[in-house]
């Protein structure tokens, strides 16, 4: 994408008008590893929300097999000790139960609580930050909806690449 025309998508974008298309358009030529390299940076940004809030977000806006998903990477970077010391409350044990969580368990959780998942993850496993880029950047619908501000970082990310 050319300058020119990433410069109307960040217009269209702080108008408020064809925000989808434009950032569908910039993804769409950025792959999805300039996608996960873009969300990376927005979530390490001090320019955006905290990487916790902005996973919440999505978590929200996702169904339940992209809940399970994203629930099972935030245990992996967790692991058993974190898992085990009780620090997640209700999480820990859902999480501590062995198996992969599934879909009608994940529609249960809520966005806060992965918040605090994602927080305490990010502390303990900082790669968490690249694994959950990777996997949201499979689901660019999902990352439309982290405003216009992280929008518009990353398309400018994507444009440099």
């Amino acid at each position: 994408m050319g300058l020119g025309n990433l410069m109307g998508a960040l217009q269209s974008m702080a108008g408020g008008s064809g925000n989808d298309q434009a950032f569908s358009q910039v993804a769409a030529n950025a792959g999805q590893g300039g996608l996960a390299a873009a969300l990376t940076h927005a979530f390490q940004s001090d320019q955006t929300p905290p990487f916790g809030q902005m996973v919440s977000s999505m978590f929200g806006n996702s169904d339940p097999e992209q809940k399970a998903g994203l629930l099972n990477q935030l245990a992996q970077a967790l692991g058993p000790q974190l898992l085990a010391s009780g620090a997640l409350g209700s999480l820990g044990s859902l999480f501590g139960g062995g198996g992969q969580i599934t879909p009608a368990q994940a529609a249960q959780v809520s966005p806060e609580d992965v918040q605090a998942a994602a927080e305490h993850a990010e502390k303990h496993n900082p790669s968490i930050v690249e694994q959950a880029s990777s996997f949201y950047a499979q689901h660019p619908s999902l990352v439309q909806g982290l405003g216009a501000a992280a929008l518009a970082m990353m398309m400018s990310h994507m444009s440099k690449k």
